[in-house]
This record gives structure tokens, C-alpha cells and sequence, in this order.
């Protein structure tokens, strides 16, 4: 009995083709959008994950200044001195390691081609709070480190655009006017919400300092955690161990701030995966209204098809039958609809992803609840047509003209 009435209904999908496609039409611009939306919205969070993972796990960073939002006029908060550096790592429990660092903008030039990249100048404890492996070479002693020499690690994307992907280990390259023996090339970390992370020349510190900044100024302090201990805790000390250097008493603001990696990724995954809701629900709302063309598109059908309708009752055909003839049909209709709008969602995808610079993941939950929704929508919007025309009376079926 269901086979038939499927047929039934495939066959009368087919004599209006394009009519079919036209009512599916809001049903697969609803399950494409809402599968698109959540799909790319979990990639860009897993994006944003990845590029904070990369500042390293249980990382602290400080910076001079009140942090975002806040501040306004006034003289610009001091910048730390390398003395901080060596209290922090010296008197707070529960820190690994303090990387200063200092920066800079400069041109990097090699042999005819250029390229305008950052300097970041910093220690070797930069490699225990945040290790990146290189590809080739090595990286500096602490004899260069102390003397400040002027080599440097280079990232992939300098690697490219001056050495056009070749090896660039052993050759000698210019920053500005200074001249700078390339030593390692750094392995790729990617593009995400924080920039290029691989557009960078990495120096040892006092070689920025002396030849670039022209201070021994330090803007940013990369503080390690123990994993045995909490990094709200070392955040306190941290915090109290500034105010008391930097001379700030009694309820007086900290001219200086401290995020946590951990906080931050927290904070950008919460917001994303508030917005990807917020969009997937707008864009729900077109399931909606293709469910209500296909009641409509159904009305109709039940309009043109009465006399039909009055010979399979008058003929012996039940209520049920017709009722369960109409919905099959609507319910086909809706899952056609799904299916096509689940194919569109995967190309869309795929064309997006490369653009958006997100990694491509297939979330089978999404799609299956997604298609679910498209046969509900089905059953839900066609019930009033089926049941329509199973109330139909027979002799007044057969007298429509």
C-alpha cells in the first residue's frame, strides 16, 4: 500500500516538474543555508582554536596599557624594562618561563626581491613558552643571544616571497640597512584571526633592541604556567608582583594588562558559536516559508485533482488512503527538497572553505537533523491538504468541474 501511494506520488512530482521544483525551492535554499551556516561556523571556530593554540597552552601574556576598552587620554602607560622580566620569572610561583619581546617593522630584501615583514625580537625562552619546530637549521646560542648577533629565523611566508620556497639557511639577507644571517626557517603555522603568524623574522632581543627599537623597551611578556598549578593564581602574582614595581598603590587602576590563552579562546569560541546560532536560526526561517508553498502547491493540487479524488472514494478507495496519497506526496516533496539542499550545502562548502581559510570538517549530525527537519516540515505543512481532500464528499467530488 505505502509503495503504491509512493509511486503515486513520484508520478504526479514528475507531470509538474518544474511546479515541483519551484515549491521546493524555499525548502532547499533553507536546508542548504541553515547546513552551510553551522558547518563553516564549526570550521571557523576550529580556526580560531588552532591559531590561539598556537600562542601555546597555559600562556600568559602582559602588556603595558588597560587592555580593550578602556583607558582613553592620559600619558601612555611605561613599557616593562628586562628586570621585570627576570622578577617575574624569579618570584612567582608556578611560572616556566618569561619571553620578552620586542618589535619591529622593517624591508627585508635578498638578492633584487623585498619584502615588508615583522620583527620580533626575543629570548630563548620564547622556544619553552611557545615552541615552533623549525624546517632547516638551528637555532641561536646563547652566546649569540648575549651578544645580540645578528641572526635571525625566518618564516615561511619571508621563506617564499624572498627565497621563492628555496633554502634559505646560510645566506645572508638585509633587514632595513642591517644585515642579517638567516640561521632556521620556522615551519608553518597559517593564517587565521591573528594575521599571517608565519610573516615574521625572529631575532634575539638585544640585536632588535640595539639595531632596531633603539631602547631596551619590552611591550609584551610571554609568561609559561606550570601545568601544576592554576593560571588564575599565577595571574595574581603576576599582577601583584607589578603593581608593587611599577609603583601602583591603594585603588589605583593597573597600568598594565593579562590575558590568558586559555580566557581568550574561551571568550572566541563562545562568540562564534553564538553568532553561527544566530545566522543558522535566520536562515531556518526559509523552512518555514517552503513549507508553506508546499501547502500551498498541495491546495492546489487538491483543487485540480477533485475529480480523481471522487472516483478512487467512489470506486472504494477510504478516507485513509487518500489522506496517506496527499501527505506521502507532500512528504516527498519536502525530503526532495533536503536532499538537493544538503548536495548545494556540501559544494558551497567546498568553494568557501579555500576563500574563508578554515579547515573542512563534514559534521553528520547537522545534516541528518537538518534533513529530519526538511521531512517534518513535510508532514506538518502537507497534513492540512491530505486531510483536505480525504474529507472530500464523493458525489460532489465527481460533479467538479
Amino acid at each position: 500500500m505505502f509503495g503504491t501511494t509512493l509511486v503515486l506520488a513520484l508520478r504526479s512530482i514528475r507531470r509538474h516538474l518544474l511546479r515541483s521544483f519551484l515549491t521546493i525551492l524555499g525548502i532547499v535554499i533553507g536546508v542548504g543555508a541553515v547546513v552551510t551556516m553551522v558547518t563553516l561556523g564549526k570550521a571557523t571556530t576550529a580556526a580560531v582554536q588552532q591559531q590561539i593554540s598556537a600562542l601555546g597552552t597555559n600562556v600568559l601574556q602582559v602588556r603595558p596599557g588597560q587592555g580593550f576598552g578602556r583607558g582613553g587620554g592620559g600619558p601612555r602607560p611605561p613599557d616593562f624594562k628586562p628586570e621585570d622580566v627576570t622578577a617575574i620569572a624569579n618570584q612567582v610561583a608556578g611560572v616556566t618561563a618569561v619571553a620578552p619581546q620586542a618589535s619591529a617593522t622593517a624591508t627585508a630584501i635578498y638578492e633584487g626581491a623585498n619584502w615588508s615583514t615583522t620583527i620580533n625580537g626575543t629570548t630563548a625562552a620564547f622556544l619553552t613558552v611557545q615552541p615552533w619546530p623549525l624546517t632547516a637549521g638551528r637555532y641561536w646560542t646563547p652566546a649569540e643571544e648575549e651578544a645580540g648577533k645578528a641572526v635571525c629565523l625566518i618564516g615561511n611566508t619571508v621563506r617564499q616571497n624572498l627565497f621563492r620556497g628555496g633554502a634559505a639557511v646560510g645566506t645572508r639577507m638585509r633587514l632595513g640597512n642591517i644585515s642579517c644571517d638567516v640561521i632556521g626557517t620556522l615551519s608553518t603555522r597559517g593564517q587565521g584571526g591573528f594575521g599571517d603568524q608565519d610573516d615574521v623574522v625572529v631575532m634575539p632581543i638585544k640585536a632588535v633592541q640595539r639595531r632596531f627599537t633603539g631602547s631596551r623597551d619590552i611591550r609584551l611578556m610571554m609568561v609559561g604556567v606550570d601545568t601544576a598549578y592554576s593560571t588564575a593564581t599565577v595571574q595574581a602574582g603576576i599582577m601583584d608582583l607589578l603593581r608593587e614595581r611599577r609603583n601602583i598603590t591603594g585603588g589605583k587602576e593597573d597600568d598594565f594588562n593579562i590575558f590568558d590563552t586559555k580566557q581568550i579562546s574561551d571568550t572566541l569560541t563562545g562568540t562564534t558559536t553564538l553568532l553561527t546560532r544566530i545566522v543558522a536560526a535566520v536562515a531556518g526561517i526559509s523552512l518555514v516559508v517552503g513549507g508553506i508553498g508546499i501547502m500551498n502547491i498541495m491546495l492546489v493540487s487538491v483543487t485540480e485533482r477533485t475529480r480523481e479524488i471522487g472516483i478512487r472514494l467512489a470506486i472504494g478507495a477510504v478516507a485513509r488512503e487518500v489522506l496517506l496519497q496527499f501527505l506521502v506526496e507532500a512528504v516527498a516533496l519536502s525530503c526532495l527538497g533536503g536532499l538537493i539542499g544538503l548536495a548545494l550545502a556540501q559544494l558551497v562548502i567546498l568553494a568557501l572553505v579555500p576563500v574563508m581559510q578554515v579547515p573542512w570538517t563534514f559534521d553528520p549530525q547537522i545534516n541528518v537533523v537538518a534533513f529530519a527537519i526538511s521531512a517534518v516540515i513535510g508532514v506538518v505543512f502537507g497534513y492540512f491538504p491530505a486531510r483536505r481532500a480525504a474529507a472530500l464528499n464523493p458525489i460532489d467530488a465527481l460533479r467538479h468541474e
